[in-house]
């Protein structure tokens, strides 16, 4: 890529797969310029240091999470959709979550507008704007969580090698004493097979909204 070419986007796009791929601490101004074949410099000119390059790559990845205020769908059809895309966006990026502890995530436009549109909708369903706050910050932190601790194989199993990872694990839990863990033993068996995680992307995200709807004003 030509210095010429280098957008901030494009930059922030480049620091995402690098962080996806090994992890968010291996995304330096340094390797960052190394890979796309420019000095430091010319990526100071967008960030100033490694701090505003997180920040950035957390600004680019939500641009695209927020609702329709101006949409005739209820506020659960809006406030689902929006959870929904933020899952999806952690899913594709893997680095994103722990990037979203990591700055001052207030700071990115984009995250802004996103708690915007969510406190907007939370108070159509009549919460307070302290207690749609707080709904907002259950929703982001559970998805978040979601998305960090799925099931299946941990990030550093090499390819190829999950299904004996699957099965070392399920060997270590079927050896506990089954007098004092038979639901851990019963578990075991779920790790024959690879997870279904669309099914468990629904069921998390159905578990996080039921709390929400069950506790706004406007529905009780």
């Amino acid at each position: 890529m030509t210095v010429e070419r280098l957008t901030k986007a494009a930059v922030a796009h480049h620091a995402l797969r690098l962080g996806d791929e090994e992890g968010p601490e291996a995304v330096t101004i340094r390797r960052l310029a190394k890979d796309l074949g420019v000095t430091p410099m010319a990526l100071y000119w967008h960030f100033k240091n490694k701090d505003e390059l997180l920040l950035g790559i957390v600004d680019y990845a939500l641009t695209g999470i927020q609702s329709d205020r101006s949409a005739t769908d209820p506020w659960q059809v809006q406030l689902r959709a929006m959870i929904e895309a933020l899952v999806g966006v952690m899913r594709a990026h893997p680095s994103l979550p722990v990037l979203l502890t990591s700055v001052e995530k207030e700071q990115a436009e984009s995250f802004s507008r996103a708690t915007n549109d969510a406190l907007a909708l939370l108070t159509q369903a009549g919460f307070t704007v302290e207690e749609s706050y707080w709904a907002a910050s259950y929703l982001l932190y559970g998805a978040m969580g979601l998305v960090a601790w799925q099931p299946g194989c941990p990030a550093q199993v090499p390819k190829g090698e999950e299904a004996e990872w699957r099965r070392q694990r399920r060997l270590g839990l079927e050896r506990l004493p089954e007098d004092q863990f038979p639901m851990l033993i019963a578990f075991a068996g779920t790790y024959a097979t690879e997870p279904d995680l669309d099914r468990y992307f629904t069921f998390g995200i159905n578990l996080l909204l039921s709390a929400i709807e069950a506790t706004a004003p406007a529905t009780s």
